[in-house]
């Protein structure tokens, strides 16, 4: 082992492959160990953070009667809102819509990871999809949250998180693992968007509150965190082109900060004046038509938000295959014989002739 390379933490080493030590010490100026640790380490907290803030929004949104009905409001308020009933009533053909893209993401991701030979990352990727639909569904069914009941007295059927907004931006997220490096920005940023419009039309359409769609958005980015934390535990990334990739996403990246940035400072200044909704109806319309713009934007903004916070956490990081073995011809190799697959060649040999004293 070179000089360069440290020991990963714990002690233990973790087997070079072909072209690891020379690729890390000349490309990335640091050990392959010390920065595959880096970014199992950031992956892992943000993982832990997204698991850590999906709690809070369950408890303040879910379990505390404040938290039910500002999410009521944003619901009803959506027949006070008259531009999103208006274009809801005038396009009836965007439930329909809504459907067809979902299916149609899902077998984009798929068809970009086949046609590319990326069978395992693939694998992850949809791994990654059904395990977050699995999780939404066991929150769904099992978390514990008080009986609501419609107006004639059937119970109402959770929708803690949103399964149409998890299963929109797991297929965003998972272009991660597919698209080409230099690509990842402009694609996982237009994924976002397109599950930003999915969330606001369930939303509009009355089918989830904000909260659930704002939990899907945590409960896709605390799976794809642990994946990737996953693939850094076992060497599967490396150091990506420092600049171009950046610049080439800037055309999904840009709307996509405008956009979280705008939902979340509208969402927090709106919140305020939501929240003291009486605890009793009749409620005033304006009221109600505030909440929902208010839910509409902070589930936008989060949305967005963990978009971008994945995209930072890939910042110069390639999943994108294995680094090139090192060769070198020229005389001296040649007079040590051909090397074979896989084999570690430099400008020194063992044949003593061509020795340099």
């Amino acid at each position: 082992m070179a000089s360069y390379d440290r020991y990963r933490a714990g002690g233990s080493q973790r087997p070079l492959e072909t072209g690891d030590t020379w690729w890390y010490a000349a490309v990335a100026g640091e050990a392959a160990g010390s920065f595959i640790t880096r970014v199992r380490t950031r992956t892992r907290r943000a993982c832990l953070g997204a698991v850590l803030v999906l709690t809070v929004v369950y408890a303040g949104l879910v379990l505390t009667a404040t938290g039910r009905r500002w999410g009521d409001a944003a619901v009803t308020g959506r027949r006070a809102d008259t531009a999103a009933a208006t274009l809801l009533r005038e396009h009836p053909s965007l439930a329909g819509l809504t459907t067809v893209s979902l299916v149609a993401g899902c077998v984009l991701l798929l068809a970009v990871g086949l046609i590319r030979k990326r069978y395992a990352l693939t694998g992850a990727a949809a791994g990654a999809v059904v395990t977050a639909l699995a999780v939404t569904g066991l929150l769904q069914r099992y978390a514990p949250r008080p009986r609501l009941l419609d107006t004639g007295g059937a119970l109402v059927p959770s929708g803690f998180p949103s399964a149409q907004t998890t299963l929109a931006l797991g297929v965003a997220f998972g272009l991660t693992l597919v698209v080409p490096y230099r690509l990842r920005g402009l694609a996982v940023g237009a994924g976002t968007l397109w599950a930003v419009a999915v969330g606001a039309h369930t939303i509009a359409a009355g089918r989830h509150r904000p909260g659930d769609v704002i939990a899907a958005a945590l409960v896709v980015l605390a799976v794809h965190c642990g994946l990737l934390a996953f693939l850094a535990r076992k060497g599967k990334v490396r150091p990506g082109a420092r600049r171009g990739a950046a610049l080439r996403g800037l055309p999904a990246t840009v709307p996509l900060g405008i956009l979280a940035a705008a939902g979340l400072g509208a969402g927090f200044w709106l919140l305020g004046d939501t929240l003291a909704l009486p605890a009793t109806a009749p409620y005033d319309p304006a009221e109600l038509r505030l909440a929902h713009r208010c839910g509409q934007a902070l589930a936008a903004g989060v949305t967005a938000a963990t978009g971008l916070l994945l995209l930072g956490l890939l910042r110069r990081v390639e999943l994108d295959g294995a680094p090139s073995p090192y060769r070198l011809g020229g005389p001296f190799v040649e007079a040590a014989g051909a090397p074979g697959d896989g084999e570690l060649v430099g400008p020194f040999t063992e044949d003593h002739d061509h020795e340099i004293s």
